[in-house]
């Protein structure tokens, strides 16, 4: 990125540097509205550049824009990964042109970032203390963090007098950003739960056979999300029944440049020979039932992002233990019938205990219907 290209202008907000929150007049009118619609522009713009980073790792997506006094977005910055430049910081390099003979910002200069500027010294030091060196008046961000040792990170900007304002645009950000907060919050791996079923709810027919229930556009789709993952999951029975591969394949059959983690659960086991433990990815037997400590290993591993393909033992239990975060399906258009369900038992006795789920996103891809899905909230 260039420093001093010509970015977009979004809104005039005027606002005095050393006004603290708790300065703000009382008659807000037309500049407070600026102001708002200035930072939920800059956030819209922050949360797009957060999406340039890797949806895998150990790390967050995170975008962050820096505003002059004029409201205007002057230099802008994301996260590539762990080890690399947190967004703040790049945004920061790319504003270095405003900066003063001392290394600060001009009075009046917003930092808008979409999660609070982290707290601690990881590969990199704390964004928190990298904001405040370099004399930024405001800091505004979307969503808290919610890591044990990365937090905190308003508390520390407030106290070196920095004006803090948290959850612009909160509901977009955590949306967008539900795999690392999850994960990150529960100390677990998210959980993405997905299975391909005909309309009436069966995986397989009577013979076991199963290639192809969903289309080639529904394949494709799903081979795309598997590279933004960190793992795949299934059980044995998957493995010994299907050997399947397990990697992300583009619909011209070569490998994604990122490959998943291919994990397989059971006390089963496996020969070598099997296709899931070739050289196209690495891949992990836990010759366990415990799906809690297998999670908690892999979460100790790195690993914040599961996506589990089976079979229908392996995904009812992830389900009946409340572990699934999002359910993916892809629906097709026929009618096979039989015993070979998608999902098999819950424990579920009566209706009032069913498992009561919500549709986040639904549409067509070819001619099956996508369905993505999240337990309803009580």
């Amino acid at each position: 990125m260039v420093a001093h290209a010509r970015l977009p202008r979004l809104a005039h907000a005027n606002i005095p540097a050393s006004m603290n929150s708790h300065e703000i007049p009382t008659q807000r009118g037309a500049s407070q509205m600026n102001q708002s619609h200035s930072y939920e522009a800059a956030m819209t713009r922050a949360l797009e550049l957060a999406l340039r980073g890797p949806a895998f790792g150990v790390n967050p997506q995170v975008g962050a824009v820096i505003l002059n006094p004029a409201g205007e977005i002057v230099a802008e910055g994301w996260h590539e990964g762990a080890g690399t430049a947190h967004a703040e910081v790049m945004a920061l390099q790319n504003a270095s042109q405003f900066f003063d003979e001392d290394g600060r910002l001009p009075s009046g200069y917003t930092a808008v970032v979409t999660l609070e500027p982290c707290n601690h010294t990881g590969r990199t030091g704390p964004c928190a203390e990298a904001l405040i060196r370099a004399g930024v008046s405001r800091v505004v961000y979307a969503v808290s963090d919610p890591g044990q040792e990365s937090s905190g990170g308003a508390a520390t900007l407030t106290a070196a007098g920095i004006e803090v304002i948290g959850g612009v645009k909160a509901e977009a950000a955590a949306a967008q950003g539900r795999v690392w907060l999850t994960a990150t919050r529960l100390q677990r791996p998210f959980v993405t739960l997905k299975w391909a079923a005909s309309l009436d709810g069966r995986a397989a027919a009577e013979d076991g056979t199963s290639k192809w229930i969903s289309g080639p556009e529904s394949r494709a789709d799903s081979h795309e999300r598997r590279s933004r993952v960190d793992a795949i999951l299934v059980g044995t029975r998957t493995v010994v029944a299907d050997d399947p591969e397990l990697t992300a394949r583009k619909p011209d059959g070569s490998l994604y440049e990122h490959q998943p983690m291919r994990v397989v659960l059971g006390e089963t086991e496996l020969p070598n020979e099997k296709r899931v433990f070739n050289d196209d990815a690495p891949s992990v037997h836990f010759r366990t039932r415990s799906i809690h400590g297998a999670l908690a290993e892999l979460f100790q591993r790195g690993i914040r992002h599961v996506w589990v393909e089976g079979g229908p033992k392996v995904a009812s239990k992830f389900a009946r233990l409340g572990l699934v975060d999002e359910f993916i399906v892809y629906q097709a258009p026929l009618l096979i019938g039989g015993d070979r369900t998608a999902i098999r038992n819950l424990d579920i006795a009566t209706m009032s205990d069913a498992i009561q789920l919500e549709f986040v996103e639904v549409k067509r891809l070819g001619n099956d219907i996508f369905i993505r899905a999240t337990r309803k909230e009580a």
